[in-house]
């Protein structure tokens, strides 16, 4: 099915049957009418499982004996992930499914009605009116490669998030019972902290201890990087200590449950780093995408698993729209208010965007050349976080050339349209 909003009213003809659908964790509200909003028959409610799937098309199709319609779409309002079982059931039964956005459902249900009313049946017409004028959007669904790619992405923030949150509980222990152990080890994820922390975490432990103790105890961790003088530093820091002296025992057992997590949590990044790589490898214009200066394989990986197939892209603003980097604009008459981005669309790959164009910058001559230009340009320079976004929108249009073409990166193309062309190419 086609994006422009002319193609998706042509896409609602008088043979066209128009499902609406409300989802709910268990039971959805379907309802039936035609391209002019007349609406069939009465409501069904069906279960989300395969029974209720299968009476749903039962319906359907008397309906489009009743009333002669050979084209039928589904439209629903996206709920959770509730949705997504329906969706990949009837796409892959050949039907035509699209999604209507939740805020134009709040914003538009009281038209029919002047009634701020709320209730599935209600919702489900609703979506089917937003859907007769050309009101939704085609849902990328993915499946093989890509399909697998999201789920690793997935599975990894989930991962990344439990090692932020066992880090801090881990800087949670020693501030309460050693503080101190700042002064001595600058970061605790060095190998003679970590080796600290697992065999004498508190001061209690370590006042006991001679310096030369201490050092054996590290001597089969780290090989190089301390030393006596380190492990004296340790002790005297050790006695002089201000933690707390109480709950000592189960206060270790918390500090090593907290340490095999994090130990864990690390080695099941470090594999599923792997895997996503070994997937990347396979999709086309990954290389090249991997080749650009500064843009690493995990970057390539989010995008794709937020992209899908790049090719059934249109136009490199589509991207742009998806991470919800489009501008919008707030002005009536004289007052021009600012322009903002919407951040309206994946905010995954919106984040992954933005956090591969900061190393762009940095060690990308040709990205920071654009940066350099974009804020110090005669004509309405921009602000260094207006740059930023700039260049997102950039790397996106960048991306998806690659995605599409499989060729290289070329900087001096991205350098060509700009009028001070000499001055950028010199910074």
């Amino acid at each position: 099915m086609n994006y422009t909003q002319n193609h998706k009213i042509s896409q609602i003809t008088p043979s066209t049957l128009i499902i609406g659908i409300d989802i709910a964790k268990d039971k959805h509200v379907a309802r039936a009418q035609d391209d002019r909003g007349i609406e069939f028959g009465k409501r069904l409610i069906f279960e989300n499982r395969i029974h209720g799937f299968q009476t749903l098309l039962k319906w359907v199709e008397r309906h489009q004996k009743a009333n002669d319609k050979d084209h039928v779409i589904f439209g629903v309002e996206p709920t959770g992930h509730y949705w997504l079982n329906l969706a990949y059931f009837l796409t892959a039964k050949g039907f035509d499914f699209v999604l209507v956005n939740p805020m134009h459902v709040k914003k538009s249900k009281e038209l029919d009605d002047n009634s701020p009313t709320k209730n599935d049946t209600k919702d489900a017409r609703v979506i089917s009116q937003l859907i007769k004028d050309g009101r939704y959007s085609v849902p990328n669904l993915l499946d093989g490669i890509y399909a697998e790619l999201r789920e690793g992405v997935k599975v990894r923030d989930q991962l990344i998030d439990q090692l932020m949150i066992t880090e801090g509980r881990i800087q949670n222990v020693v501030q309460r019972y050693f503080p101190e152990f700042f002064d001595v080890f600058k970061n605790w994820e060095g190998k003679a902290a970590l080796c600290t922390l697992k065999i004498f975490p508190f001061p209690s432990d370590i006042k006991k201890m001679t310096p030369e103790e201490v050092f054996a105890k590290w001597k089969p961790f780290v090989q190089r990087g301390v030393g006596i003088k380190k492990a004296t530093k340790l002790v005297e820091t050790a006695k002089k200590s201000i933690g707390i002296q109480i709950g000592i025992q189960f206060a270790k057992r918390e500090m090593d449950c907290l340490l095999e997590q994090y130990e864990l949590y690390t080695e099941q990044l470090k594999q599923l780093d792997q895997e996503l790589e070994s997937l990347v490898e396979n999709i086309p214009g990954a290389k090249e995408m991997k080749a650009i200066k500064g843009l690493g394989t995990t970057t390539v990986a989010l995008f794709f698993a937020e992209v899908g197939d790049i090719t059934k892209y249109n136009h490199p603003q589509q991207l742009v729209n998806l991470a919800g980097l489009s501008l919008r604009e707030h002005s009536s008459g004289k007052f021009k208010g600012q322009t903002r981005i919407t951040k309206r669309g994946r905010s995954r790959l919106r984040r992954a965007i933005y956090l591969a164009v900061r190393p762009l910058v940095a060690h990308n001559s040709t990205f920071k050349a654009l940066h350099h230009y974009y804020t110090k340009r005669p004509d309405r320079p921009l602000k260094k976080q207006q740059s930023l976004i700039a260049l997102c929108c950039k790397l996106l249009r960048v991306l998806f050339v690659i995605g599409n073409k499989q060729c290289e990166f070329d900087g001096s193309k991205l350098l060509q349209g700009l009028p001070q062309i000499e001055t950028v190419q010199a910074a």
